[in-house]
């Protein structure tokens, strides 16, 4: 690991200036658990010269719920989501995903902000710098998507451009069907943005200067089915080959609304809307549910190696849809 400067961050105004004042050498850190791989691999195109601390900011960890909506800080741990009791009893999909991550240790110290805003698992992307690194590409502001000629087994089958990377984040699939707004502030203001449009094939939609400071999203009806489903080779640790997320209002079995993501599939969470669009005013049976899973892969696009998710996500949508 080369050498860094380190500042604690007492403030996001403080933490936001310093990122401007870095012009991109600037890098945030929470628990730190995809940050410091990253520096100890030196797979980042551009070493960080200043690491900024946001832990010692204040009021950033936080879970809490108005007449309308929840809201969680960036800075709250994934565990302290996955055992609270309101994210359990009306929020069961996003406890789901939040346990769903890694180990009970990292849990204990990732956040969801991190989580959130983590880096691509793209093998490429991330090969070490010490062994002929760091691969050139276009997520890395130069070169061609490797991955399109070479080994993309856990790359993208929709939404790729320049770049097939996938958005690792389980949080992410499950806040997608939520409906979820990010919480962004900056040095020209406070902002929200719709959790769709918070990813993009080449990172995420901030500015340089901008920062993850917490989410909100819809209060969701007691009564919704909602489900979240990874699949992995190795549970409990591994980053998911596919997820997907449900939320689904019925009344006497007849679905009135429902929303559906899928994980692991794109350059960010996809909402199934042909899906969604098919279900309503339908009864939830076998043949609607199977129907539902094809249009929801509908616009899939896989690559040379990766064919096989489109199988493996219609499966889980299945499975979420019927409440297995």
């Amino acid at each position: 690991m080369r050498s860094f400067r380190h500042i604690s961050a007492r403030t996001t105004e403080e933490a936001c200036e310093l990122l401007a004042e870095y012009k991109g050498k600037a890098v945030l850190n929470a628990g730190g658990t995809d940050l410091l791989l990253s520096l100890k691999g030196e797979n980042l195109f551009d070493y960080p010269e200043l690491i900024i601390d946001i832990k010692t900011i204040p009021n950033l960890d936080y879970i809490r719920e108005d007449k309308n909506t929840l809201s969680i800080g960036a800075l709250t741990k994934l565990s302290n989501i996955s055992d609270h009791p309101l994210i359990n009893k009306r929020y069961l999909m996003l406890g789901e995903a939040a346990r769903s991550v890694a180990t009970p240790q990292i849990r204990n110290v990732a956040t969801i902000g991190g989580n959130l805003c983590q880096d691509v698992r793209c093998w490429y992307y991330r090969y070490p710098g010490h062994i002929g690194g760091p691969i050139r590409c276009m997520r890395k502001g130069n070169g061609p998507c490797p991955a399109v000629a070479g080994d993309n087994r856990y790359h993208a089958i929709m939404g790729g451009k320049k770049c097939f990377a996938v958005c690792p984040s389980d949080i992410a699939t499950a806040l997608a069907a939520l409906d979820s707004r990010i919480l962004v502030t900056g040095i020209k203001g406070a902002r929200k943005i719709a959790l769709k449009d918070f990813f993009n094939p080449l990172g995420k939609t901030l500015s340089p200067d901008e920062m993850v400071v917490g989410l909100e999203t819809k209060k969701t009806s007691a009564t919704a089915r909602q489900k979240f489903l990874k699949f992995t080779l190795r549970k409990p640790v591994d980053f998911a080959i596919v997820s997907v997320a449900t939320v689904v209002y019925l009344e006497k079995n007849i679905c009135t609304d429902a929303h559906i993501a899928l994980g692991a599939v794109a350059p960010g969470p996809v909402r199934a809307i042909k899906a969604e669009e098919f279900l309503k005013g339908k009864v939830i049976n076998s043949e609607n549910i199977s129907t539902a899973a094809n249009e929801a892969l509908s616009m899939a696009r896989p690559l040379s190696r990766n064919a096989y998710k489109l199988e493996i996500a219609k499966a889980l949508v299945k499975r979420s849809l019927s409440g297995d």
